[in-house]
């Protein structure tokens, strides 16, 4: 019985070398990747429209304040002010493409066919990646923008499909519906 615990600390112990090795090396291999992305966020970040203001609003989720998102909003919200806003657990419908910093499509919604409506997709706030959670919770019913994702919000150092370890993300995502509504009582 004494082994066991002994056996299981030394199997940790290498998994944990093993990872460390595994992260120094993919931080070491995407360095060039990282910071181009890096960069590309930071001037999002002071871009300015034609009156000179900036072009995006930065977001900071109020879980962790060192984080952000940036996003622009395609219409006037004034219109869409009253409309519904997605709460964490919400389910919601919207439709949206989405981009590398190179301007690669990486995924669109506009080719799903789905029951409740042609070029929809259909998920949990709190089932995406961090930075469509804060997109989406600061969204109106209506509303259309664009979100640069920075990878801190995004997937991190992992894979997904085409996207590399350190992508930051550019989304343009219309929010439709938010089926299932919960209304927050007084």
């Amino acid at each position: 019985m004494k082994k066991l615990p002994f056996f299981f600390i030394f199997t940790l112990a290498i998994i944990a070398i093993g990872c460390s090795s595994e992260d120094e090396n993919l931080w070491e291999d995407y360095a060039e990747w990282r910071d181009a992305n890096d960069t590309w966020v930071n001037e999002q970040k002071e871009r300015l429209n034609e009156n000179g203001e900036k072009y995006y609003t930065t977001l900071v989720p109020s879980w962790d304040p060192s984080q952000f998102i940036l996003i622009h909003y395609f219409n006037d919200r004034m219109l869409t002010a009253n409309n519904p806003s997605p709460y964490y657990t919400s389910t919601v419908d919207v439709k949206y493409i989405g981009w590398l910093y190179n301007d690669e499509s990486f995924d669109s919604s506009y080719g799903n066919t789905a029951s409740y409506g042609d070029s929809l997709y259909r998920t949990k706030c709190n089932n995406v990646i961090q930075g469509w959670t804060v997109a989406l919770e600061d969204m109106h019913i209506g509303d259309s923008c664009e979100v640069i994702i920075p990878y801190t919000m995004a997937y991190g150092a992992q894979t997904s499909g085409s996207i590399l370890p350190y992508s930051a993300l550019r989304f343009h995502i219309k929010l439709v519906d938010i089926p299932y509504y919960e209304v927050k009582e007084n």
